[in-house]
């Protein structure tokens, strides 16, 4: 063993430990969005620190987006909930020199898109299954011109984000919504370069179609069962793009 083998621990900064310390204290006493965090006279006493050193530990909370800061005599730091956007779009960041692949993605969708749509059946308002309904026609009528074959993949997209908006789990509503926000960067940036695939956009509104009797049905089993059949499907059809979109590249 050599002496670098022994090296302490990096020593966290006191504001960092202050950021930590508030997480905790909201987690602990059940804290919602709206509620204000003590004022900063009440945090520097707590945690026997300088006003800069508050402060410093208030900003990093407010650029992680779980609080607000407002100035004036009713001011403070109030909690915020991070918006679903600014989260997946950092997490996208942290995955995109990673750039994982589409069959990758649509694997990990095989999973999850089956139980969301099982979760969301009874959960569905009128406006809900209107929405998706809408979304199901946009792709019904052949795509004349670039822009609308991309506005009807976007669609095509947009049908599975409303599921996972309406499924009452956070963590599977989070994380559908956040692989068709992948799925939908690799439309944009690579795969809406390549011929349209006309038999990949029939079998997705013949599904769609499909779930759409389910879910007005309220039939969560078969929608379950459509939804792992058409993942499926479309987990094919993505393996068949990616080999035609390392030939388009190289030619």
């Amino acid at each position: 063993m050599q002496a670098q083998d022994f090296q302490a621990p990096k020593r966290v900064k006191r504001a960092d430990q202050i950021v930590e310390a508030v997480k905790r204290w909201v987690v602990v006493n059940g804290k919602q969005p709206g509620d204000r965090l003590p004022n900063e006279r009440e945090l520097m006493t707590q945690f026997e620190c300088s006003k800069g050193t508050v402060r410093e530990a208030l900003k990093s909370l407010e650029v992680q987006g779980l609080v607000r800061i407002r100035t004036g005599p009713n001011g403070g730091a109030i909690l915020e909930r991070v918006p679903y956007e600014k989260a997946s779009q950092l997490l996208r960041n942290y995955l995109h020199f990673a750039q994982p692949t589409g069959p990758e993605i649509y694997a990990l969708r095989t999973l999850v898109e089956p139980e969301i749509a099982a979760l969301a059946t009874p959960r569905l308002q009128e406006a809900d299954l209107q929405r998706l309904e809408a979304l199901v026609a946009c792709c019904e009528t052949p795509a004349r011109n670039f822009d609308e074959r991309l506005q009807q993949r976007i669609a095509e997209l947009e049908f599975h984000v409303v599921l996972a908006e309406c499924c009452d789990n956070a963590m599977l509503s989070f994380i559908g919504r956040f692989l068709n926000d992948m799925i939908r960067d690799l439309v944009i940036f690579k795969k809406a370069q390549l011929p349209e695939q006309q038999e990949f956009s029939c079998a997705n509104l013949n599904y769609h179609q499909r779930l759409l009797e389910a879910l007005r049905a309220r039939d969560a089993e078969r929608a379950r069962q459509l939804m792992h059949e058409h993942m499926q499907s479309a987990e094919r059809f993505n393996r068949e793009l990616e080999g035609q979109l390392q030939a388009f590249f190289l030619v």
